[in-house]
């Protein structure tokens, strides 16, 4: 793999005469207001634009402007022609394709498959502004808009689609989105390297079909490269004799806890590891064999580590993807110069007047680090920003605070966050490179925290109290998902949390309270919020204040029995607590979760013919049912939850006292609607809304609960 340089010690493309764009131009007379005969790259995206860099159109538009490079951007392009895609004219160098912050499907239903009714991401959040499958139906008009022009595609949806996956929406396995959207090359994950160095190699006339030796991207071929090694894993049964380290199902022993075995047994040179692809089981057979698309699942998600990944090959029909290692994380500094390009902050003049909900909810937030080593199996972070955690340094966080209060419009002193797809990873990491480098567990906390990992808040808390010091900064809150079993080993964090940074109310998402689904998930046991509620209430009564935790479960998760989620309700009673908003289980490619949802089996653990199979919740009743039982509460529900528990054999929890989950009795109008009628077309009273959008940007997606 070619090893990239920085990112900002590329020699500029001869444009950047024409120095920063005050908004990158989305229409034909901006461009001549720039002096600008032609764009050299055309970014399509399914979000409105806005130049925050929460916004991943925004983060890699103003990435390739600080390179030389003419950006312009279509933005919600009109889709049922080509017409649209020729408003800003051909683009010199290629095409950027991304659906958005979000995959398309899950911006536009929810999950239970109805159509939602409103778009964060929209002018006031219209719904309807973007197509199904966003990045397919927008490369194939950019093709026939220009024909010739190289198409690169990214993004969440993109990432998430990259080879054969699961598309809960049609219930079918779906081939990788290279072959429907026919696109040149797909860059993956942290895109920034890749997108970089693509820029300058065409603008150096390279075709964009010779481009095919860096990390983080996939294509299409016919052949192996000469000198590669092949590793078939198709056989899942008997896998066959290995060389060391060649079995698709490696653990290293780095990650037993014994850093001594890790330095003695480490992979393999890298000069070996460099030229070996891993072949998957073919689209053809992940589509008609459940079996396989599990095992197919497992050996992906134990390539993602970027110190020991690697290549990976899945045959569609006569030709193959080819998914070259994950990209290698960026360093502090690079991290820096990306979120201090000039982003004005908010969306494109165009909008003036216009809500934008996903820009009102993070305009003053910042992004302090990407990544996630948590490993939640119904969770897309790391599949698409990777377990390594890249933290930004903390003058550069401090300069943003700055420029929030000097620039941001409507800033009244209150930063909304400090935070990235997990509140309190910043500076966290293996203690040893050489460690990390080799293992291939899926999660640094699960089922316990690693110990070979620095769990340090220390850091942060000074982050926090510089932040809290910054002149004109009235307060700091922090609202991305905190990791409570990291939390409890520090104290003091959590008492620098409580007294300064929640506002009266902290989201935590303990998921479940039952071993079977937490298992699923990779989460810790309920203890571990017990404990963190303990010391939270403290240190709350400490400070003074009256503040609460506001949970959140899942529901319908694979490995989920309604025995669990009755339990669940029984501890939601017992506890105190009336969920408004509650989760029903989404699958979404690629996802852990999802191969299970979709097989029955589980890629945590060794998959064979044999192998244990799972309890899956598919109907529409018994997703309802779980849902309900969340909302024990809410006499819409009380008639299918009595229903459930006589069947269950639970008439006993059917009553008017404290003891009972369901009142005997049926207040008036309430209830009454036949099932499955009863608001028909809406969205659920008990569905959750979509989760905000990353303060990560560039394509991250949305932001999950830890």
């Amino acid at each position: 793999m070619t090893a990239f340089p920085e990112l900002f010690s590329y020699r500029k493309h001869w444009a950047h005469k024409f120095g920063t764009a005050p908004e990158l131009p989305i229409s034909r007379a901006e461009m001549d207001l720039l002096g600008w005969d032609a764009c050299d790259i055309i970014i399509v995206t399914g979000d409105a634009y806005v130049d925050h860099p929460s916004f991943g159109m925004a983060v890699v538009g103003r990435l390739l402007e600080a390179q030389g490079f003419r950006v312009g951007i279509i933005d919600q392009p009109d889709w049922t022609s080509a017409a649209d895609f020729q408003r800003l004219g051909r683009p010199n160098l290629f095409f950027g394709i991304t659906a958005g912050n979000m995959d398309s499907m899950v911006n536009r239903y929810t999950a239970d498959r109805r159509l939602r009714s409103d778009d964060a991401y929209t002018p006031d959040a219209a719904p309807g502004r973007r197509p199904d499958r966003s990045v397919t139906v927008y490369a194939q008009r950019a093709r026939e808009a220009y024909k010739g022009v190289p198409v690169v595609i990214g993004g969440i949806e993109a990432s998430l689609r990259r080879i054969a996956h699961f598309d809960y929406w049609s219930e079918k396995v779906r081939r990788s989105i290279l072959m429907d959207s026919k696109a040149d090359l797909l860059i993956f994950g942290n895109a920034e390297r890749a997108l970089v160095e693509v820029a300058h190699r065409l603008a150096r006339g390279e075709p964009i079909s010779d481009i095919r030796d860096l990390r983080g991207t996939a294509f299409l071929r016919r052949d192996r490269p000469e000198g590669w090694t092949l590793i078939d894993s198709s056989q899942i049964d008997q896998p066959g004799p290995l060389a060391v380290y060649n079995d698709p199902y490696e653990t290293d022993p780095a990650c037993d806890n014994r850093p001594e075995v890790a330095l003695l047994h480490g992979p393999p040179p890298r000069s070996d590891r460099a030229t070996t692809v891993v072949r998957l089981p073919s689209y053809e057979q992940v589509r008609d064999d459940p079996v396989l698309y599990a095992h197919a699942s497992r050996v992906f998600h134990l390539e993602t580590n970027p110190g020991n990944a690697r290549a990976l090959v899945q045959a569609h029909g006569d030709r193959d993807v080819w998914l070259n290692p994950p990209p290698i994380p960026l360093t502090s500094e690079e991290l820096d110069w990306i979120y201090e390009l000039p982003f004005t902050r908010k969306p494109h003049s165009r909008y003036e007047g216009a809500r934008l909900p996903a820009w009102e909810m993070i305009r003053h937030s910042i992004n302090i680090l990407r990544g996630c080593f948590g490993g939640c199996t119904f969770c897309s972070i790391t599949e698409h920003e990777g377990r390594i955690i890249q933290n930004r340094s903390e003058s550069s966080i401090l300069r943003e605070i700055g420029d929030v209060r000097d620039r941001a419009p409507g800033f009244t002193g209150t930063i909304s966050d400090l935070g990235g797809p997990t509140a309190n990873m910043w500076r966290m990491a293996c203690k040893d490179r050489r460690i990390e480098a080799a293992c291939r567990k899926l999660s640094c906390v699960y089922p316990d925290i690693c110990r070979n990992l620095n769990t340090d808040h220390e850091p942060l808390i000074r982050l926090y109290r510089k932040a809290r010091a910054v002149p004109g900064i009235k307060r700091i809150l922090i609202a991305s998902g905190l990791r409570y079993d990291l939390a409890v080993r520090s104290p003091a964090y959590i008492r620098e949390l409580v007294t300064h940074h929640v506002g009266g109310y902290l989201k935590i998402a303990p998921e479940h309270t039952e071993p079977g689904p937490l298992s699923k998930m990779m989460k810790p046991g309920i203890g571990a919020y017990d404990r963190f509620k303990t010391l939270f209430d403290r240190y709350s009564k400490e400070a003074g204040k009256e503040q609460y935790l506001i949970p959140y479960f899942i529901s319908a998760h694979p490995g989920t029995t309604d025995q669990d989620m009755l339990n669940l309700a029984l501890w939601l009673k017992r506890n105190g607590f009336r969920l408004d908003q509650v989760q029903a289980f989404l699958p979404t490619p690629l996802a852990i979760a999802s191969a299970m949802y979709h097989t029955g089996r589980n890629p945590l653990k060794r998959v064979t013919r044999t192998s244990e199979q799972m309890s899956v919740v598919r109907g529409q009743r018994q997703r309802r049912l779980q849902k309900a039982l969340l909302r024990y509460h809410d006499p819409e529900n009380w008639p299918l939850l009595r229903q459930a528990l006589k069947d269950m054999g639970r008439t006993d929890l059917i009553g008017n006292g404290k003891r009972h989950l369901v009142p005997s009795f049926q207040p008036a109008g309430t209830g009454g609607a036949p099932e499955g009628r009863r608001g028909a077309g809406k969205r659920p009273a008990a569905e959750a809304p979509r989760p905000r959008p990353s303060a990560g940007g560039r394509g991250s997606g949305p932001r999950r609960r830890k």
